[in-house]
């Protein structure tokens, strides 16, 4: 029998596969709240996060991508997946998160939903997700970096972003910027750029790619400005507080160096 989830119509998942944007997302959203439920007796405060992965066809990929605001994460995560937990009184945590990716293949204890290419994971304090290999890129648009384009994967861990490949710290030691902005006084943009100016770090617990500023990136010395698809620049005041990377971020370096981060090798 046809159901009505939360005043929107919904197929039965066994006898059909969604057609449109709508019916696709009220589909995802029901199989999380079932999910949901049977999670951790449906209590929810030991969750961890939520991962999504969807391995539809690429003729389907802009029906699944508008379905769960690819583009806008945050706004399925908060508008949506957080409303059904208030609405039947799943507590989450603070600070659980979601991720959402499109995967040839999910993990072999995603549970997949059916009449969907679509699976989640649940990660609990009790069983955290156990991250595969992550590959994003970061593409030089505005500096003269030694490379266009640098590949960061998740196993590596650290890369320091700086001017010059190798320089020495204020505190004798000596740092290795990966991403290195070539050291040229005849280069106004580059000079901008601090020898320790940032690093972008891997967060297993998390599943994603931080950006932090490092000595040479906060006031008084310099700066490191993002400003994600859509949103408002925001300045990393700190050393000790990260930003965590979305698809087409931008980074600020200095007055004009722009680098922008990607999970898109093009």
């Amino acid at each position: 029998m046809d159901t009505i989830f939360n005043g929107i119509y919904m197929f039965d998942l066994f006898k059909s596969r969604p057609k449109d944007v709508k019916e696709i997302r009220s589909a995802i959203l029901q199989f999380i709240k079932e999910q949901l439920q049977k999670a951790e007796g449906g209590e929810g405060s030991n969750i961890r996060g939520l991962y999504l992965y969807i391995n539809c066809t690429d003729t389907e990929r802009h029906l699944y991508e508008s379905a769960v605001f690819y583009d806008s994460p945050d706004r399925f995560k908060n508008d949506e997946v957080q409303r059904i937990a208030d609405d039947y009184a799943l507590s989450l945590p603070a600070g659980w998160i979601l991720k959402i990716s499109f995967e040839d293949e999910p993990p072999a204890e995603a549970i997949r939903a059916k009449g969907m290419d679509v699976a989640l994971l649940i990660s609990t304090y009790k069983n955290p997700v156990l991250h595969k290999q992550t590959t994003a890129y970061l593409n030089i648009l505005v500096g003269a970096a030694e490379k266009k384009k640098y590949v960061l994967k998740s196993v590596t861990g650290r890369f320091n972003i700086g001017r010059g490949a190798g320089v020495q710290t204020p505190d004798g030691f000596f740092r290795k910027n990966g991403i290195a902005f070539i050291d040229s006084d005849n280069d106004q943009v580059n000079r901008a750029v601090s020898r320790q100016h940032a690093h972008i770090e891997w967060n297993a617990e998390m599943g994603s790619f931080f950006l932090f500023a490092d000595e040479g990136g906060v006031p008084p010395h310099n700066k490191v400005k993002v400003r994600s698809l859509g949103g408002t620049p925001v300045k990393l005041l700190s050393t000790e507080i990260g930003h965590r990377l979305q698809e087409s971020d931008q980074v600020i370096l200095g007055d004009s160096a722009l680098v922008e981060f990607t999970f898109t090798d093009e």
